[in-house]
C-alpha cells in the first residue's frame, strides 16, 4: 500500500475482498479448535437448589422477632455454620461417599465448590436461571419472597446432586436450630434478669421502710400544717411587697409632678421680677439707641423695639403696684406662702406616699421574720432529705427497670412459642437440588464462541499486517501518490498471454507473470 494517501471505503472494500481468503481461514479453524480443546478439560456438573425465606405469619405488632439482623449477613452466619466440621462430618458420613477418615478432604473439597448466592429481588429472574433451563410457574407471592441458591460443583453430575441436596437440607435445618437457640437464649437471659431486677426492688423497698421508721415525724409528709401557713404567710408576704412597690412607684411619680410644677412656678415667678424687667427694658432701650442710628423711625426694627419697651415698662409698672399692695396688706411672706395649690396637693401626696412606704416595710419585716420561724420548724436536715430523695430516686428506677424486662420477657416468651409452634420466618426448598445434564464447565458452546472471536481478530490481523506491507501499484491515486507526476493516459485491460507490467511504489516494473491480473485489481493498466 502506498503511504501519503488517504484511503477511502472503496480501498477499504477492495483490501476485504482481497484478503477475504486469509480472514474466512482463522475465522473458520479457531471455533473448531476451541470446540476441540473443550475436550481437553475435564467436564465438573454443578447442582443447584433454590430456597424461599417466608415470613413469619403472626403480624409484627403482636410479636416481634427476636433476629433482626441483615438478611444477607445471617446467609452468611448460616454458611459458616454448616460448613464447621462438628455439622459438616455427620452429613458427609450420612451420605457414605468417602471412606472412614478421609472426610477431611471431602470438607475442604465442599468449602472450595459449594456457592450460595442470594436472590432478593424478582423470583421470575430465579427461575429462568434453574439447571437444565426448566421453568417452573411464578405465583404472585414470589415477587416480595427473598431467597437464595445453593450450588455444589463436582466432576459427578450424581455426586454433586448428592451433596447439594444435603447441603440444602443442612441449611434449612441449621436455620431452625439457629432461631430456636436463639429465641431460648434471648428468653433464658430476660428470665436471669427480671429475677435480679426483682430482687433489687425488694432490697430498696426494705431500705425505705427503715429510713422511715428511723426518722419518723421528720419527712417531708408530717410538715402539711406548717407548710399550709407557710404558704399563707407568704401569701401575705406577696400582697405587702406589692403594695411597698406601688407606693414607691406612686411616690416617685408624685415627686416628678412636684418637681415639675415647682419648675414651672419659679420660671413665672423669674418673669415677673422688677430686676429682671428692669433689665430687659434697659437692653431695649440700648437696642432701639442702634437702630435709630443706622435706620429712621418708619424702619420695621425700630418700631418692633419701641413697642417690646411699651410693653415691659407697663408689666413693669403692673409689678410695682402689686408689690406696693402686699406691702400694705398684713401677712405671711415665706416661701412657700405663694404656691400654688397644685403644688402644695403634690407635697401632701409625697408625705402620705412615704408613711404607706414605712409602713409597708414594717409589716413586711414582720412577715419574713414569721416565715423564718416556720422554715425553721418544717426543714428537715440536709443530710436526711438527701437520703430520702436518693432512697425514691432509686425505688422508683428499680420499679420502672422491672417493668420494662417484664415487657421484654413476655415479647420473648411469645417470640419462642412461635418459633416452637414454627410459626415464625422459615426456609423453604422451593427447587430440590437436580442431576445436572450438561457440564457447568466447560461450556463447549461457549468456547466455540470464543474461538470464532479469536479467529476473527487474528485473521482481520494478519490481513492487515500483509495488506500495510504491500507496495503494489493497483489505482491512479496510487500511482499519483508514488510517482507525484499527474497522469497522462488509462489503458483498459485487453487480455490475453501477455505480462501485465505496472509499476511498483519504487519506480521500476512490477510482472504479474502469465494469464490474467488478479480479480481484485481494476481491469485496466495504468501508465
Amino acid at each position: 500500500m502506498i503511504e501519503n494517501r488517504e484511503l477511502s471505503i472503496e480501498d477499504y472494500l477492495a483490501m476485504v475482498r482481497r484478503r477475504l481468503k486469509i480472514i474466512l481461514v482463522p475465522l473458520l479453524v479457531a471455533p473448531i479448535a476451541g470446540f476441540l480443546v473443550s475436550y481437553i478439560f475435564p467436564p465438573r456438573y454443578t447442582s443447584q437448589s433454590m430456597i424461599l425465606v417466608e415470613g413469619q405469619k403472626v403480624p409484627t405488632n403482636y410479636v416481634a422477632p427476636d433476629i433482626t439482623s441483615d438478611f444477607t449477613q445471617r446467609i452468611a452466619s448460616l454458611q459458616q455454620q454448616m460448613l464447621s466440621g462438628s455439622r459438616l462430618r455427620p452429613v458427609i458420613q450420612s451420605l457414605g461417599l468417602v471412606k472412614a477418615g478421609e472426610e477431611g478432604k471431602l470438607m475442604e473439597d465442599i468449602r472450595s465448590n459449594m456457592t450460595v448466592t442470594p436472590v432478593i429481588t424478582s423470583m421470575a429472574a430465579a427461575a429462568a436461571a434453574l439447571p437444565g433451563g426448566k421453568k417452573r410457574p411464578i405465583s404472585p407471592t414470589d415477587e416480595s419472597m427473598p431467597g437464595f441458591y445453593i450450588g455444589y460443583t463436582n466432576r459427578d453430575p450424581a455426586r454433586a446432586q448428592k451433596i447439594c441436596s444435603a447441603l440444602t437440607s443442612l441449611m434449612v435445618d441449621e436455620n431452625l436450630r439457629s432461631r430456636a437457640d436463639i429465641a431460648k437464649t434471648t428468653t433464658d437471659f430476660l428470665t436471669r434478669q427480671v429475677d435480679d431486677a426483682k430482687r433489687a426492688i425488694d432490697d430498696q423497698d426494705a431500705k425505705l421502710a427503715a429510713f422511715k421508721k428511723q426518722y419518723l415525724g421528720q419527712l417531708p409528709g408530717d410538715v402539711d400544717t406548717n407548710m399550709r401557713m407557710l404558704a399563707s404567710l407568704n401569701t401575705q408576704l406577696d400582697a405587702t411587697t406589692q403594695t411597698l412597690n406601688r407606693a414607691q412607684q406612686d411616690k416617685s411619680y408624685a415627686e416628678s409632678m412636684l418637681a415639675q410644677q415647682v419648675a414651672s412656678w419659679k420660671a413665672s415667678q423669674s418673669s415677673t421680677n422688677p430686676q429682671t424687667l428692669e433689665q430687659q427694658l434697659t437692653l431695649l432701650q440700648s437696642q432701639l439707641i442702634q437702630l435709630q442710628a443706622r435706620y429712621t423711625d418708619d424702619h420695621p426694627d425700630v418700631i418692633k423695639t419701641k413697642s417690646d419697651i411699651k410693653k415691659v415698662q407697663a408689666r413693669l409698672d403692673e409689678v410695682n403696684k402689686q408689690m406696693n399692695s402686699a406691702a400694705a396688706t398684713p401677712g405671711d411672706s415665706g416661701a412657700t406662702g405663694d404656691e400654688s395649690p397644685e403644688i402644695r396637693q403634690l407635697r401632701l401626696q409625697v408625705h402620705q406616699y412615704k408613711q404607706v412606704i414605712d409602713q409597708s416595710t414594717s409589716d413586711q419585716k414582720k412577715l419574713q421574720a414569721q416565715i423564718n420561724v416556720y422554715q425553721a420548724r418544717t426543714a428537715m436536715s440536709p443530710a436526711i432529705e438527701e437520703q430520702y430523695r436518693e432512697l425514691t430516686r432509686d425505688y422508683d428506677n428499680a420499679q420502672t427497670f422491672y417493668r420494662e424486662l417484664l415487657a421484654k420477657k413476655s415479647s420473648a416468651e411469645m417470640a419462642n412459642n412461635m418459633e416452637t409452634e414454627q410459626q415464625g420466618e422459615q426456609m423453604v426448598i422451593l427447587t430440590p437440588a437436580g442431576l445436572p445434564a450438561d457440564p457447568s464447565f466447560p461450556v463447549r458452546p461457549i468456547m466455540a464462541a470464543g474461538g470464532l472471536g479469536v479467529g476473527l481478530g487474528l485473521g482481520v490481523l494478519i490481513a492487515m499486517f500483509l495488506e500495510f506491507s504491500d507496495r503494489s501499484i493497483r489505482t491512479e491515486k496510487d500511482i499519483a501518490a508514488a510517482m507525484d507526476l499527474p497522469m497522462l493516459i488509462s489503458v483498459p485491460w485487453l487480455g490475453g498471454e501477455e505480462d501485465e507490467a505496472v509499476l511498483s511504489g519504487n519506480g521500476r516494473r512490477r510482472f504479474w507473470g502469465r494469464g490474467s491480473p488478479p480479480a481484485t485489481d481494476r481491469e485496466k493498466v495504468e501508465v
